[in-house]
């Protein structure tokens, strides 16, 4: 029977590399503690054992370094310490670090041959190993960067990427703004285009309408009113005094046959030429210049009443309320178209008017009045026809006291001047006006029809005497060659010519203004 302890020299062999194994294991782990602790490096393995371990890997037998050999000097820090660690020890010996504490020492086994080259193995398997971590961690920090600065690169990109799209936003907000900006400025500047332009038409429509109402309204002038007359007496008293001659009995005679032929009447024109050859006797007019000149005088100084009658702009009114006005004249001299002319001028100056339809007679006279108080705008008294005339002027004066009026204008019945008992009911309208308003009519005004002639002269001597007449309305005086006729009434009659007519407009009947009229009938 064998004993427990006999050992056999396999036994041995393998008690011993388990021991180099253990002793192995704990030295790598203190190594691996102290370089966590300290991070103390490790000394490399000397080149010699790596070749031996390669030479005994591969069959070689093992080359010792002869006894007393010296090592190798180590490679890197702590030269001594390396040169120790590198040097053959007992196997199960650890490798001692200057200032490290002394480690435990192993159980003392006893040295197995062959338990150097396994240990070197081991060691060099390690380095691999921690090579290949290294390397590894290597990689790993490398890919670690480069994902890193891609990230960072991405980053820049997206913000880079993001201040292009907030500055592309901005530019296209601010030319949004500006396009917007323009098209209001440019929509604003069609709007102010637009109402100029409106403003523009609307103000060349009010002038032409101004115009084409002030041509309406401005009638004829009394020029051209006169042409007619101009062309007649007048033209012969030209072509006389318009040659270069001396002023003799023959140049005075023929003038006395121009001035009786013309419709001024016999006593006016044998004052006019009393009085030339008065002057031409003194010697006063020695050339058909001087003598026309001195017949324009006189013809001055008769129209105007010897500076009575300066005519005036607008129809007279006096300043008693209501002023009534009469007017008379024969069948068909125009005293109704006359009234509705004098209201129409009357309200444009601002007046209130009363019409008084007494022509109650003429068929269509009162529907004639009626159609000129609705243009003007002023109120119309009427009766039946036949109504006796003298009821309805007293009805619409007393309709003009009660409303304040300013004006009453009474319309009445044409009169033949050679009929009595006509006349005479004209004079009873008067009366009874009168008894409407104390002191009515304040104006008889006589409608005379120039185109009659020196018959318009017998016309107003017969209303004057029978009315008392105060003024002349000269109606149709652009239809005749007969203008002198004014003349005749202004010297014969003393009575002042208060409008002349010389169209159908309501301008047309114009304030007679003796200057104006001297001045278009020897023009």
């Amino acid at each position: 029977m064998r004993p427990l302890l006999a050992l056999t020299a396999g036994d041995i062999v393998g008690i011993a590399i388990l021991a180099a194994l253990a002793a192995l294991i704990l030295a790598a782990a203190w190594r691996l503690a102290r370089r966590r602790r300290g991070q103390v490096p490790e000394p490399p393995v000397a080149e010699d054992e790596i070749e031996r371990e390669l030479e005994r890997e591969a069959g070689a037998p093992e080359r010792t370094p002869p006894a007393g050999a010296a090592l190798p000097p180590a490679r890197g820090p702590g030269g001594a310490a390396a040169r120790e660690a590198a040097a053959p020890r007992p196997e199960g010996v650890p490798v001692s670090r200057p200032g490290a504490p002394a480690p435990v020492a192993p159980p003392v086994t006893p040295t197995v041959p062959g338990a150097a080259p396994d240990r070197a193995r081991a060691e060099a398997g390690r380095e691999r190993a921690l090579d290949a971590e290294r390397a590894r961690a290597a990689e790993e920090d490398r890919a670690r960067a480069e994902a890193q600065a891609r990230l960072r690169e991405a980053e820049e990109e997206r913000k880079k990427e993001e201040y292009r799209r907030r500055k592309e936003a901005e530019r296209a907000e601010k030319e949004r703004r500006r396009l917007e900006r323009e098209e209001e400025e440019r929509r604003a500047r069609e709007e102010a285009e637009r109402l100029a332009r409106e403003a523009e038409e609307a103000r060349l429509r009010a002038e032409a309408e101004r115009r084409a109402r002030a041509e309406a309204e401005a009638g004829k002038t009394l020029a051209a009113g006169l042409e007619r007359t101009r062309g007649g007496f007048m033209a012969r008293l030209q072509g006389l005094l318009g040659a270069q001659r001396e002023v003799d009995d023959r140049t005075l005679a023929e003038l006395e046959e121009i001035l009786f032929t013309a419709d001024i009447g016999v006593k006016t024109a044998t004052a006019l030429l009393e009085h030339a050859r008065e002057r031409v006797r003194r010697r006063e007019l020695s050339d058909p210049e001087r003598l026309k000149q001195a017949l324009r005088d006189e013809v001055s100084r008769i129209v105007s009443l010897d500076g009575a009658n300066v005519g005036g702009a607008a129809p007279p009114v006096g300043p008693d309320r209501p002023w009534v006005v009469m007017v008379v004249g024969v069948n068909g001299s125009g005293k109704t178209t006359t009234v509705g002319k004098l209201a129409a001028q009357l309200r444009r100056q601002g007046l209130s008017v009363v019409l008084g339809a007494g022509d109650t007679f003429r068929a269509a006279a009162g529907e004639q009045l009626e159609v000129w108080a609705e243009r003007v705008g002023a109120p119309i008294t009427r009766g039946k026809d036949g109504a006796d005339p003298a009821s309805v002027c007293f009805e619409a004066v007393r309709r003009g006291v009660e409303e304040k009026a300013d004006v009453v204008l009474l319309d009445t019945a044409g009169r033949l001047h050679t009929k009595t008992p006509l006349m005479e009911e004209l004079k009873k309208v008067k009366r009874v006006v009168e008894k409407a308003k104390p002191g009515a009519p304040h104006e008889v005004l006589l409608v005379l029809d120039a185109t009659t002639g020196q018959n318009a002269i017998a016309q107003a001597r017969q209303f004057g005497e029978a009315l008392g007449v105060t003024g002349i309305a000269l109606t149709k005086l652009d239809g005749t060659a007969k203008g002198g006729v004014v003349i005749g009434i202004c010297d014969e009659l003393r009575i002042p010519v208060r409008y002349v007519g010389v169209g159908e407009k309501v301008a047309d009947l114009r304030p007679f203004e003796p200057r104006e009229f001297v001045d278009a009938l020897f023009a």
